[in-house]
């Protein structure tokens, strides 16, 4: 994990981008009972957070609670994305400031590994938040507290769909090109989940499932995952790739397949994890 990461951000830094568009879900941490949009673009200044200050055990760089991490961010361009998916049919939600929780931690872990050995992060983020947990994002606080158990009418309305996303991806990467700016576009998630997973009896991830898509995702089959049915989403423990489903369809739009790929598969871990780079043409 920690080379491709390395690798990744290589991959970044030859780049040299204006910003960084992130996908990523968040598990009730900024949106809560007030509010669950499917989209939201957060189009901040600036993002400061301590991601150690309530930690229950160490991280692997030894940081100290205090340890604060400072991100600029691009609200020209989250606006411009915001204004051009409207255009699109997408009745996208956006904010100006956080709610309830500076960045949820599928953004920051993406910053926090993408600068695994603390050389910084220069590039400025716009976090694009997904819907993923869906049903189970205010019943269970965004599935953490396991699947099982839990009355059909407790649970919460469903995510938008993988075809959706897929969708919603195409029209970020047209908007996007037709901007002046060098965007990078990141999908933030792991793959199937060990939690999420009461087929496995929440002990192991669907690994079968994910290999799947994995393979697809090589071939550049990219209307395959588009096929793809939020209930078999749900059933493998996949919601985070709804993710992936954005940034799929935008690489579908731009015509790019993956340059290199990995699969870090797991049966003992909560999550299987992918690597994807598709350079620039």
């Amino acid at each position: 994990l920690v080379s491709w990461f390395r690798r990744a951000r290589l991959a970044l830094d030859e780049f040299g981008p204006d910003l960084v568009v992130i996908w990523g879900d968040d598990q009730y941490e900024n949106f809560k009972e007030d509010i669950i949009p499917a989209f939201c673009l957060l189009a901040y200044d600036a993002i400061e957070h301590r991601p150690w200050a309530e930690a229950r055990w160490p991280n692997v760089w030894g940081e100290p609670g205090e340890t604060t991490f400072t991100y600029k961010g691009h609200r020209p361009a989250a606006k411009a994305l915001t204004t051009g998916l409207l255009d699109q049919g997408f009745d996208l939600a956006y904010a100006y400031r956080p709610l309830h929780h500076p960045l949820g931690h599928a953004f920051m872990n993406t910053l926090l590994f993408l600068d695994y050995d603390r050389q910084g992060f220069p590039y400025p983020v716009v976090p694009f938040q997904v819907n993923c947990y869906g049903r189970r994002v205010i019943a269970q606080r965004g599935g953490l507290g396991g699947v099982e158990g839990v009355p059909e009418e407790d649970l919460d309305p469903p995510s938008p769909s993988p075809a959706r996303c897929f969708d919603l991806g195409r029209a970020t990467a047209r908007v996007m090109s037709d901007s002046p700016w060098r965007v990078a576009l990141i999908a933030s998630s792991s793959w199937s989940h060990a939690f999420l997973t009461p087929k496995h009896h929440l002990l192991y991830p669907d690994v079968e499932a994910d290999r799947a898509m994995y393979e697809w995702l090589r071939a550049g089959d990219y209307e395959a995952w588009r096929r793809v049915s939020l209930a078999a989403i749900e059933d493998s423990g996949q919601q985070e790739m709804l993710n992936w489903m954005c940034l799929a369809g935008a690489m579908a739009e731009l015509g790019r397949r993956p340059a290199e790929t990995d699969l870090v598969e797991t049966y003992l871990f909560n999550s299987s994890k992918c690597f994807a780079f598709f350079p620039p043409s």
